[in-house]
């Protein structure tokens, strides 16, 4: 006769005598695509090469690498392709391949897998809103609200006139300084609504605001002033032992 301890572990039991506690959540929807479907301005066969200027650019890129880690150089390349196509689409995917030599599909991954990277057509100005937790316990949902309302559009929606694209966007890294959105290269922090108005306002006439924290502070210092670091560091051997 078996033990008792086997007898018990190897007893069947019933599915309908087992409880199980079953929780979901809502996910939460990026305003990014991530699935591929070919439409006529973005298919395999639209054209794309890479410009004279790019092509020495991808050169200088890949002398950074080694033999044989050439791939390394994917992101910096895809980067390229965005900025002289103006956003991302598969046919430049297939080209980074080529230059790298690596399967189109390591490309899919990490265009997918990047925010960065645009794959569907974007606005003259790209407005990402930043709603990680720091951004979202400052105002952040405010702030995309706001720049709904003022822009006329969706979250991964673009204007008539082709003038923005709203996308909503994790961490941008500048979690001192929140909230923030991001208009192409530029960061904008600090901000308050009225500041939300006036970025928005001078893109629309052609000007370019000035980037960085919008209530006065020096990149991610205090807003009183400094705290810490105020005197001449000390000299070496500062506070060591004599006989040391």
């Amino acid at each position: 006769m078996l033990p008792s301890i086997v007898r018990a572990a190897t007893r069947y039991v019933s599915p309908s005598t087992v409880s199980r506690g079953i929780a979901s959540s809502t996910p939460v929807l990026s305003s990014h695509l991530f699935v591929h479907r070919d439409t006529d301005y973005n298919n395999p066969d639209v054209p794309f090469e890479f410009s004279p200027d790019n092509m020495k650019r991808i050169e200088a890129i890949l002398a950074q690498f080694p033999d044989g880690h050439k791939r390394a150089g994917v992101i910096p390349i895809l980067d390229l392709a965005q900025r002289q196509h103006g956003w991302l689409p598969i046919s430049a995917m297939h080209k980074v391949a080529e230059v790298l030599d690596m399967p189109r599909m390591r490309v899919y991954e990490v265009a997918t897998f990047y925010t960065m990277f645009n794959r569907q057509p974007t606005g003259k100005y790209h407005v990402q809103v930043c709603t990680t937790t720091p951004c979202m316990l400052c105002g952040a949902e405010a702030v995309r609200e706001r720049l709904k309302e003022k822009l006329g559009i969706d979250k991964g929606q673009t204007t008539k006139d082709g003038m923005f694209t709203l996308s909503e966007v994790e961490c941008l890294g500048a979690c001192v300084n929140a909230p923030m959105i991001q208009v192409n290269d530029d960061f904008y922090e600090d901000l308050s609504l009225k500041d939300v108005d006036d970025i928005i306002d001078n893109l629309r006439a052609g000007k370019r605001p000035t980037p960085g924290p919008r209530n006065g502070r020096t990149c991610s210092e205090p807003i009183a002033g400094l705290t810490s670091l105020t005197e001449e560091p000390k000299g070496p051997g500062f506070g060591l032992q004599a006989g040391l």
